[in-house]
C-alpha cells in the first residue's frame, strides 16, 4: 500500500468537518483513499454514476436520516449537485464530525451556487497524482515524471499500457466527463486545444495566440481553459508582479497537472523520445512545479518572476507572505545561470536560491545558490 500526502490531512478534517470533500482529477486514487482509511468504520459507500446507488436516493433526506449515525461517502458528487443545499440542512441540524465524505472530479466552482451553500461547513482538500516522496521506493523520480502520478500507469511500468490508459483517460475526458461539466465545445476542438496547449506547454499564456489558430474569439477561449483549470487537467503559475519600476510579464504560466497526459499528447513514450525534444525544458519544469504543488500547505502560494528587460526566477513560493524559497529548474547535469537570474534574486531580495536538477545531487554553485536534486527540494519544501 502506498501511503499517501494527503491521508493525513484528511484524518485531520473528517475529525473537525461535518463535511470533507477531496477533489482532483479521475483515477487519482480518491475513492481507494477515502475506503482504505475507513474501512474498519461504520460507512456507508454510494456511487452516484451508478443506477443501483443513486436509486437509494429516491428520498435522499429519508434515507441521510435513516443513517446519520453512519459516515457516508458521495463519490462522483458532480453528477448530483442538487444534493448540496440538502446536505446544509441536514449539516445546520447536526454538525457531528465525519458525517459526510463528497469525491469530486471537479473543482466546487464547476459546481456553481449549489456548491457555494455548504460554505464554512465543508473542507476541500485536493487530491493530485502521486508524489515522490509516497513512491520513492517503488517508482523511480525519472518514471514518474515520464509516465506521469496517475496510480495505475504509474505503477504497471509497461510503456505501451501507459499509452493505452492516457489514450482511454483523455479520450472520456473529452467526449464525456467535460461535456458534462458544461464545457460547450465540440470534442474535436477541445483535443486540438489540449494538443496546442501541449506544443507551447510552459509558455506565457496568451488568449489571442491560441484564439487565431483555433478560429475562436479569445472570450471563448477563456471560458474553454477554465473548463480545463477546473477539471485539474491544467495548472496555471502566476506572476509575481508587485509595485516596481520595473517592466513585468503579468501574465501566467500554463502547465499540464501531470506530464504523464503531456507526453502522450506529443507521442513522447519513453526517456529516449524526449531527448531532444523541444518541451524537454518545460516538462522538467512542470514535473517539479507539480511535486512542489502536492506538499506545500492549502494557504502557501506559487509564482514565477520574470521582466521585460530578461530577469527571471522559474519558482517562487511564499508562506505568510514571506519567501519560502526560490528556484531556478534545469534538466541539466552541469546547470548554468544567467545574469537574468542575479538581477532576479537582487530585485526580490532572494537570499537563497535552489538549482533543481534531474540527479539527486547538493552542492554549492555559487554564494547563496545550491544546485539540489528534487527529492531533496521537495522534503526541504514540504519539511
Amino acid at each position: 500500500m502506498i501511503h499517501r500526502v494527503i491521508e493525513k490531512p484528511f484524518l485531520k478534517s473528517i475529525s473537525q468537518f461535518s463535511v470533507t470533500g477531496i477533489v482532483g482529477p479521475r483515477q487519482v486514487g480518491k475513492t481507494t483513499l477515502a475506503k482504505q482509511l475507513l474501512l474498519n468504520t461504520n460507512t456507508i459507500y454510494l456511487d452516484l454514476e451508478k443506477n443501483s446507488d443513486l436509486n437509494k436516493l429516491n428520498d435522499p433526506e429519508l434515507f441521510f436520516s435513516q443513517n446519520q449515525d453512519k459516515t457516508i461517502i458521495l463519490d462522483e458528487i458532480q453528477h448530483q449537485p442538487a444534493i448540496f443545499p440538502l446536505l446544509r440542512a441536514l449539516i445546520d441540524e447536526s454538525r457531528k464530525p465525519g458525517r459526510f465524505i463528497i469525491l469530486g472530479s471537479a473543482s466546487p466552482s464547476l459546481l456553481g451556487q449549489n456548491s457555494e451553500s455548504l460554505a464554512g461547513r465543508i473542507n476541500y482538500l485536493d487530491m493530485m497524482p502521486f508524489s515522490i516522496l509516497e513512491t520513492n521506493e517503488k517508482i523511480t523520480s525519472q518514471d514518474l515524471w515520464i509516465y506521469g502520478g496517475f496510480p495505475e500507469p504509474a505503477l504497471s511500468h509497461d510503456s505501451d499500457f501507459v499509452q493505452d490508459w492516457y489514450l482511454s483517460f483523455t479520450t472520456s475526458y473529452i467526449q464525456r466527463d467535460l461535456p458534462q461539466y458544461g464545457l460547450p465545445a465540440d470534442p474535436r476542438v477541445t483535443r486540438q486545444f489540449l494538443m496546442m496547449i501541449a506544443s507551447v506547454h510552459g509558455g506565457v499564456l496568451s488568449y489571442a495566440t491560441f484564439a487565431k489558430s483555433l478560429g475562436l474569439t479569445a472570450p471563448t477561449i477563456k471560458t474553454y481553459l477554465s473548463f480545463l483549470l477546473d477539471a485539474f487537467l491544467l495548472r496555471v503559475l502566476p506572476a509575481w508582479s508587485v509595485n516596481t519600476k520595473k517592466r513585468l510579464v503579468k501574465s501566467p504560466k500554463l502547465y499540464f497537472r501531470d506530464t504523464g497526459m503531456l507526453h502522450y499528447l506529443l507521442g513522447i513514450k519513453n526517456m529516449d523520445s524526449i531527448f531532444g525534444n523541444v518541451v524537454l525544458g518545460s516538462s522538467w519544469e512542470a514535473f517539479v512545479i507539480n511535486q512542489v504543488a502536492i506538499v506545500l500547505k492549502s494557504d502557501d502560494e506559487m509564482y514565477f518572476y520574470r521582466t521585460q528587460d530578461g530577469s527571471e526566477i522559474d519558482l517562487l513560493i511564499r508562506r505568510n507572505n514571506q519567501w519560502l524559497a526560490a528556484a531556478e529548474i534545469k534538466f541539466s547535469l552541469s546547470p548554468k545561470l544567467t545574469k537574468g537570474t542575479y538581477l532576479a534574486m537582487e530585485d526580490l531580495g532572494i537570499e537563497k536560491l535552489h538549482v533543481v536538477i534531474p540527479r539527486e545531487e547538493n552542492y554549492p554553485m555559487a554564494k547563496n545558490i545550491q544546485v539540489v536534486g528534487i527529492t531533496h527540494f521537495i522534503q526541504m519544501i514540504s519539511g
